[in-house]
This record gives structure tokens, sequence and C-alpha cells, in this order.
């Protein structure tokens, strides 16, 4: 126990002597400001209420997350400080979120209103307890002053609310292979580690936690991609890494013989390198999947302790140049303010940890081309493109009918492009999940096939024919039910160059309706000549004996989350394939 206790006074002490000269924390001083004397939102239980009623779950999300981004920012600032300006505002803070009958939100709940009776263990509930436990951590001292109960209290909630449920419990995500598995047991382990005072207890959690990690890994794809896409890297494999890194805490310590730091390694390693092998240019990365956001997907205070503990050179120069393309060492809380839902406080502390390694190390923006046999996904890159494909299943975590699709980014701007997923209501994990538009292989850049679109589940599916570096051709038709009447349909996508070439080698078993090819952009289509499409600057080329061009205005889909990645406009191009004929070949070109 001794042991343990000062393996932790030494990490939280490591974690707040950060003092990279060039790093300016006055701004988490004046984030923190922000929000001084500001008071704690209320949370009406009719707003957790209206996700069972209406679908709503935005509502209360956003006050929910607005208490805890207060939080994570009145405490950083206080951290950086240390005059105890922000501990009148952290303690009411303290008081209100404890006073919250659950931490989580209501699409994870199974009751219309929250009790204080039943605690599921979810992300959020999780990640709120690990903010909590890292300022009773932190500033114990300092709450200590003001009342010893308040931090009792502080480590009781916990207990009821984390440790004592999720200990020893049959929850399925325990041994899932997506995000929810690491992202809870990352913040779990936390509260372990800060909160749980008991040995035996604390060493059965270890054991538990290690068991999850393994059975996390054994799930994942020998490449390491993240079939729930970019967006959701940073709580999976990136979680994977927290709780490895904590683990490694206390490896040498009597609580236990932690074996899986050792454990799959390499695939480990690939689960890091996805990011950056997903990374295209200016902040983009590719977002297949759900990914609510198209830019820095990466959070720096967990990419650069990853690329630490790998090792990996690659990814060292992607977090050194995040942090001079993001301004870190000027505005560092513009950063932290948006490193999540809320603001994740116990990652900014390993981050600065560390931040006179981040200080010295040399920026690269990452230029690498990959190919993800499992997933089935490749990037190519040629002058002023980059070119992205996806093959896989319609059965993957967070999936969206795209099995064929790819997207086309010009000198690192979108051009043809996956729209990603809008804000999430109560359809979105529900059997009516694929009557949202964005989920629908109508809205990716796919064949509709005899008037079908893809269906989802895994049966439905791409086969690799070839596959090189600069071109790959898979077979789309088990993508489609059997009313495409489709027998093979070789999509070959090459980029040469400056020219994406894109050939749709097809055969029906009959023809019942125009197949037609979609194209989705965010920049207005000239189609005024015949043969091309203009995009700005770019060019899509076709024969107009093979091809009848359409554009369809598709700005009125889009949500204030869409808006925000794309702007206010989005558009379809539909490209009709003329002949009647059950077999046909059809090409046309992507020039920049």
């Amino acid at each position: 126990m001794r042991k343990l206790l000062s393996l932790l006074m030494l990490l939280l002490f490591a974690a707040t002597a950060f003092a990279a000269e060039q790093l300016n924390t006055s701004s988490y001083i004046r984030y923190g400001e922000t929000y001084l004397g500001k008071p704690w939102a209320t949370l009406p239980v009719t707003e957790f209420a209206r996700f069972r009623k209406e679908g709503n779950r935005v509502g209360y999300e956003t006050i929910v997350f607005e208490r805890r981004r207060q939080l994570a920012a009145l405490v950083m600032a206080e951290i950086t400080e240390r005059k105890g300006r922000f501990m009148p505002d952290i303690i009411n803070g303290l008081e209100a979120m404890m006073e919250e009958p659950w931490w989580g939100i209501p699409a994870h709940y199974g009751h219309p209103v929250p009790l204080y009776s039943d605690q599921p263990v979810d992300l959020f509930n999780a990640e709120s307890a690990s903010l909590i436990a890292w300022t009773g951590k932190e500033l114990k001292a300092e709450l200590d002053r003001f009342s010893p109960e308040l931090y009792k209290k502080i480590e009781r909630e916990i207990d009821h609310r984390i440790l004592t449920k999720a200990l020893g419990s049959k929850d399925w995500w325990k041994t899932a292979g997506m995000n929810w598995n690491p992202w809870i047991c990352s913040n779990w382990l936390t509260c372990v580690m800060l909160c749980e005072k008991d040995p035996a207890k604390r060493q059965q959690a270890v054991t538990e936690i290690e068991s999850c990690m393994r059975a996390f890994i054994d799930a994942y794809p020998a490449d390491g991609g993240c079939d729930e896409g970019t967006g959701y890297w940073d709580r999976a494999a990136a979680s994977l890494f927290e709780c490895l890194d904590l683990m490694k805490q206390v490896r040498d310590d009597s609580l236990a013989t932690v074996t899986v730091l050792d454990y799959q390694r390499d695939k480990v390693a690939r689960m890091g390198a996805y990011i950056y092998n997903m990374y295209i240019a200016n902040g983009y990365s590719v977002n297949f999947a759900d990914a609510h956001e198209n830019k820095s997907v990466a959070q720096l205070n967990v990419l650069w302790p990853f690329a630490l503990y790998l090792g990996d050179d690659a990814m060292k120069g992607f977090a050194a140049w995040l942090a001079k393309d993001k301004d870190f060492w000027t505005n560092p809380a513009a950063l932290y303010a948006h490193s999540g839902n809320f603001p994740t406080l116990g990652r900014e502390l390993a981050l600065l940890k560390h931040v006179d390694a981040l200080a010295v190390e040399t920026p690269r923006e990452p230029q690498t081309e990959a190919w993800l046999p499992d997933l089935q996904i490749a990037t190519m890159r040629g002058k002023d493109l980059f070119l992205a494909v996806k093959g896989g299943t319609n059965g993957e975590s967070h999936n969206h009918n795209d099995v064929g699709s790819f997207i086309v980014y010009a000198a690192g701007e979108p051009l043809l492009i996956d729209c990603g997923v809008g804000e999430y209501t109560s359809k979105t994990f529900s059997k009516e999940r694929y009557t949202i538009w964005t989920m629908q292989s109508d809205y990716h850049n796919l064949p509709q096939i005899n008037g079908e679109s893809q269906r989802d589940g895994k049966q439905y599916h791409a086969k690799v024919l070839k596959n090189s570096r600069h071109s790959i051709t898979l077979d789309i038709a088990k993508a489609y039910p059997q009313a495409a009447a489709v027998d093979s349909w070789k999509r070959t996508v090459t980029l040469k160059g400056t020219v994406v070439e894109v050939t749709e080698d097809f055969r029906l078993g009959e023809y019942r309706e125009p197949s037609r090819l979609m194209l989705m952009t965010t920049t207005k289509p000239d189609v005024s000549e015949p043969g091309e499409v203009r995009l700005g600057t770019s060019t899509i080329t076709y024969s107009p004996t093979q091809l009848s061009v359409t554009v369809e205005d598709k700005s009125a889909l889009l949500d204030p989350l869409l808006n925000g990645l794309w702007g206010n406009h989005l558009y379809r191009i539909v490209m009709e394939i003329r002949s009647k004929s059950t077999a046909g070949k059809v090409v046309y070109k992507v020039r920049k």
C-alpha cells in the first residue's frame, strides 16, 4: 500500500511540475477565468427525459458536458496558479456534480429519469469519475482546508458509482473490441489507483482490467485499423494506451504482475500508427464511419505520450507538428478545451509531464501511404491529390453502408467526401440507424445498382481482387441485396500523378432500371459542358455517350454538426449509366 501511494505521489508531482520554458501556461489561467464566478447550470430532469420522449440527446448532453468543461477549466487554472483563487468555484462545482443522480447520459440509461439507486457504468459516468478523482487528488490539500468531509464525499461517490459497480460485473463492454472497453477501463483504472483503499479490491480490479485489455487487443484487426473510424481512435487504441501506461506505474508493485504490458506489442504499435496512416493534409484525416470531426482528430494530450510509449518516430513527429500547427506553445488551453466532449484533465497532466521532450522534437507532418488488409483501406498520394478507398464489410462497429467508397482531396482540401455522421439521436444506435441518410450508400461515393442500395450486415462485403501501391480493384457486388441482380461489380480506383481514374466493370444478372454512380461534394458542380463536371479548379471527365449527369443540392440535409464540418453546402453528383446492357465498363477521371 505504501509503495503504491509513493508511486502515485511521484506521478502526481511529475504531472504538475510542467515547465517547458516556451509553454505559455498562463493560457490555462485565462481559460479558467472565463468561468470564474459563473453560476453552475442546473440539470433539468425534463431534459434527461427528452431522449425517451423525443429521441433528443443533444439537449441534456450540452448542459452536462458544459458542467464538466467548467470544472476542468477551473481545476487546470488552479493547478497552474496555486493561489486558491479558483477554489470556491471548484468546490461548488464538485458539490453540483455529486448531487447529480447519475453521471452518464440518457442514451446509455435504462430509465426515463436518472435514479441514484441505479448506477450502470457507461462512458461518461466513468469519465466524469476520472475528472473528479484527479481533481480530488491534485487539490486535496486545498479541499481539506475548506472541509475534510468534501474529499471523503468524493471517495464515497466514486466508490458507489464506479468502483463497486464495475468490480466483478458481467458488463458486455468488458469483452468488446470497440471503444467502450478501453474508454471505460482507462477511467475505471484511474479511479482504482487514486481512490480504492482496499488492497484486495484493488488487486481484483487491476486483474479484471488486464483481462478487458487482452479481450480488446484480441478482437482488434491485426492491421491495427479502427473500424469505428479515426474519430474514435482517441477512445479506442489511445484509451488502451492509457490503461497500459497507468498499469506501467504499478508494474513493480506487489499489487500485481501485469503481463498485459507486453501482450501483442506489435499489434498495439500498429493500433497507434493507424492515426497518422489515416492523415491527409492540412489537419484533415480520413473519416470513414462515425466521424464527428474531419480535422485534427488526434488529440495531442494522448498522441504525444502514446508516441513516447511506443517509441514511434513518425508518431512523435506528428505530435510535434500538431503542437506547432495548433499553436500549443502559445495557447495550450485552446487544445485542452477541445480534447474531448469535455477537457480530459488526466490526459493533460500526462502530456505536461513530458512537455520538455515535446519541445525539442522536430515537427513532421505525416505523408504516409497505407494498406490495411483487414479493414481493406488503402491510402495513396499523387501530385496534389490524396485518395483513400475502403472495402471491408457493412457489419463494422459504427458502420455506414460504404463498401467500396472512396474520397479524394485536392491540394489538401476536400473534393469528393465522406459526409461523416450528424448529431446522434435515439435512431443512431437503434434498428432505425439505416433510415438516417448519412448511413446509406446513396450518400457515399458509390453505385446504386438496378435501383438498389447497399444493405447492412457482415454478409454484405467487398472482395479485394488486386492491390498495388497506387491502384486497387474491389468486387463490391456482395455489398448489395439479391434485388440488385448483380453478378459482379469490379471497381478499380487508381491514382496517377494528378489524376484519379475510376473504372466500373460490371455484370448484371438482368437489367431492371438504370444504375447510377453517386459522388458527394461540398463544391458546387458546374455541368454546363458535356463530358465535364467542374469542381472549382478540379474537373471530373466522363464520356457523355456512357453517362448522363445531374446535380442534386442536398444542403438542407446538413444539421448543425455537419455544418461545422463542411459548411452550408452539400451536393450529390448523379451519373446515370445510359446503356441497358447487362455488362459494361464505365471510366471517369478526377483531375486536379
